[in-house]
């Protein structure tokens, strides 16, 4: 095994001027600009008749597996935006607009194809409770292990705290739960809408006007909530002033399933790798942009130690990271898995061999999604 540790030592999957002149996020679009050939959608392989589309929210972990979920592909009709895509589809409006970044996001356009980006690593974090990846505004949860079951993950988008108001990472635990709630109006949140010349009470009752939606889940974090939301639209974007949002139907699923004293875990994953069936795959979102963690030049030897730790447990099999694809996905950032072996399906093949799937999508007038 020493051989091989050296050997992977030597080999750079970036140049050497490249890890050294890394200062952290801001040279996304120059050391890691992604090829114009890179960026062009591949057409994906029809089937002749579009298939069901497949489940996207609750999934049975495989042993030893860190991926779950299938890329899906729906042609848009003429009426489709990326928001109702993306609920249609359980997803938030960034991971359709990162995943298909030449198609108008208003205006898709009758019969282009929309990248429905369902398949997920999972992030770094104990399998239990709830983890909340801010990075790429996604919810997940471990439901309670039965003796004698698979254990299962649900996941779900997530709407965060924009710019200013970001959400706090850390780790806390569910300390009530609410049906209805009125929501008592900090004094921050007051001033801010008073100087915009939208003043707004001391408290909201319940109904259509609450921001917090029909069902809260009260986190340990003193002024910090998982709730629904009256303008579902903002789902999977950065637009509230800290509290975790999710869509009013998914909310009111977890509500009636997650125990008061649930674990509670905030982490900041930009960059995720995982194995499945044998291949290493890379899920790349742009990184927020208060975050100045040096999340590209720490990628190689992260993938590096993956690599390494899956050889010792099967040493006969010495797999080869492709670097030239790992740049090219760090770049584009569209928020899908592809897999950085060599030999492993590229982006193009990924995309070609995705599951067409029937558009099922119900049209609701969109409302404003920016909100307390």
């Amino acid at each position: 095994m020493q051989s091989l540790r050296a050997f992977l030592d030597q080999r750079s999957l970036f140049t050497a001027a490249a890890v050294l002149t890394l200062p952290g996020c801001g040279l996304v679009d120059s050391v890691f600009q992604t090829p114009d050939w890179a960026r062009q959608q591949a057409e994906p392989a029809r089937q002749s008749e579009p298939l069901p589309p497949l489940p996207t929210n609750q999934f049975v972990l495989a042993n030893g597996d860190d991926v779950v979920g299938a890329i899906q592909i729906v042609n848009a009709t003429h009426h489709d935006t990326f928001v109702e895509i993306a609920r249609n589809y359980g997803l938030g409006f960034d991971e359709i607009k990162d995943a298909n970044p030449d198609v108008d996001p208003w205006l898709p356009g009758e019969g282009t194809p929309i990248v429905l980006p369902t398949r997920y690593v999972l992030p770094e974090a104990p399998r239990q409770g709830i983890v909340l990846n801010v990075a790429t505004k996604r919810l997940f949860y471990y439901p309670p292990r039965i003796d004698g079951e698979p254990q299962t993950v649900e996941t779900y988008p997530i709407g965060i705290g924009r710019d200013g108001w970001a959400t706090p990472t850390g780790e806390t635990t569910v300390t009530s739960k609410g049906r209805d709630p009125v929501w008592y109006v900090p004094a921050s949140i007051r001033r801010e809408h008073a100087e915009a010349g939208d003043p707004l009470p001391p408290q909201v009752p319940p109904g259509p006007d609450n921001p917090l939606g029909s069902h809260v889940i009260v986190l340990g974090l003193p002024g910090y909530l998982i709730h629904g939301t009256n303008k579902p639209a903002g789902v999977g974007m950065r637009v509230s002033h800290g509290c975790v949002r999710l869509f009013p139907e998914d909310i009111e699923h977890l509500f009636e399933q997650i125990p008061i004293g649930t674990e509670v875990r905030i982490v900041n994953q930009p960059f995720l790798l995982g194995w499945q069936a044998g291949d290493l795959l890379l899920e790349a979102h742009p990184p927020l942009v208060e975050d100045e963690r040096d999340w590209l030049g720490s990628l190689e030897p992260r993938a590096r130690a993956s690599l390494v730790d899956s050889l010792e447990a099967a040493p006969e099999q010495v797999p080869e990271l492709d670097a030239e694809r790992i740049t090219v996905i760090a770049g584009g950032q569209r928020g899908f898995p592809v897999s950085v072996l060599d030999g492993g399906w590229d982006t193009a093949k990924t995309l070609r061999n995705a599951r067409w799937v029937e558009n099922v999508i119900i049209h609701e007038q969109v409302a404003d999604i920016i909100s307390p």
